[in-house]
């Protein structure tokens, strides 16, 4: 993933040819991609009247919708008042002719908006090759992250990746030791592991990958399991991976990760159970993101896409000192 800035109107140029770019490197053709320019092209300029200019995210995903270019526009403006009444063609607050978020909308495969006044806006934009609009995948648990370089750098130093596992799903985030291509090289390390592992608890994951990743620098890392069929999530954790569960009604839990390195020095990994009942979100996080966020002072962002979740809070609480990720996954037992 990258992250565009767009202050001014020749910035606009620059997320569109990097958004064309990506979207050329993932078999799209040319109509495919230039519905894409489309889309970017409206997300920056919307951002440059309605939010005084933001920050344009722009990746790959690929999970059970399927795999594609995704998009996120967000900004710190006003906001809007009435979402609905904003992707209406024809309206506009600033005198043009209301046709961006209809545009943005008509192009994506998926499409979610968060806005609220004083809070600014985040826009998801999701595209796949060819027009068919999908609906989306039922009794799986979604997901979508964040994971950007600090300012500055090229390479990421942490990783995220999931895997489906026996009665649910496994996710991991690793941050590897401070930031730069080392701290990438131990995140790698520990994403090869984690996908090389077999259906063994989550403690058990930790073990092996902390002798893969003697090598390396070492890295803190947080692994999840939705484990569906218990009702339960297990997690276990080294280092300053945050980890949070919340539901529905914004009950908060904090999953307990260890002290330590992975690689280095790791004295205790230990599986912590966690019971689920309804929709749950699990919440990962690297310690480029600031602690102090709150889910519940954000109305209606906890049912939204996790991806657009990802987005905002990474918007509004990135250290900007750190590489950065910000995984959020939703688990829905009966």
């Amino acid at each position: 993933m990258r992250a565009v800035e767009v202050r001014d109107v020749s910035q606009v140029a620059e997320a569109r040819r990097t958004a064309v770019a990506l979207a050329e490197a993932n078999g799209f053709s040319e109509g495919d991609a230039g519905r894409v320019a489309i889309v970017v092209t409206e997300l920056a300029t919307n951002m440059l009247k309605h939010g005084s200019g933001g920050a344009l995210l722009i990746g790959s995903y690929e999970d059970a919708s399927g795999a594609g270019v995704e998009c996120l526009a967000l900004d710190k403006g006003v906001g809007m008042a009435d979402v609905a009444m904003s992707m209406l063609d024809g309206h506009s607050t600033t005198g043009t002719p209301g046709t961006g978020l209809g545009a943005i909308s008509r192009g994506a495969h998926v499409t979610d908006i968060y806005s609220a006044p004083g809070r600014g806006t985040a826009i998801l934009a999701r595209l796949q090759r060819g027009s068919q609009r999908l609906s989306r995948p039922k009794n799986q648990p979604d997901y979508g992250a964040i994971s950007l370089p600090m300012r500055g750098e090229e390479a990421c130093g942490d990783a995220w990746c999931r895997k489906e596992d026996a009665g649910g799903f496994v996710f991991m985030v690793a941050d590897g030791l401070g930031h730069g291509p080392l701290a990438a090289e131990a995140a790698h390390a520990a994403s090869r592991s984690f996908q090389g592992l077999g259906p063994v608890a989550p403690s058990e994951m930790l073990a092996t990958m902390h002798a893969a990743l003697r090598p390396t620098r070492g890295a803190a890392i947080g692994i999840a399991r939705f484990a569906l069929d218990q009702r339960q999530v297990v997690f276990a954790g080294v280092g300053n991976i945050a980890a949070t569960l919340i539901d529905a009604g914004n009950v908060v839990r904090r999953m307990i990760s260890n002290n330590g390195t992975v690689g280095h020095i790791a004295k205790h990994m230990r599986d912590f159970s966690y019971p689920i009942d309804g929709t749950t979100l699990v919440v990962l996080t690297s310690d480029g993101l600031a602690t102090g966020w709150d889910l519940g002072s954000y109305p209606g962002l906890w049912s939204r896409h996790p991806t657009l979740i990802a987005g905002v809070l990474w918007r509004d609480f990135n250290r900007g000192r750190d590489d950065v990720t910000v995984f959020v996954g939703r688990a829905e037992v009966e």
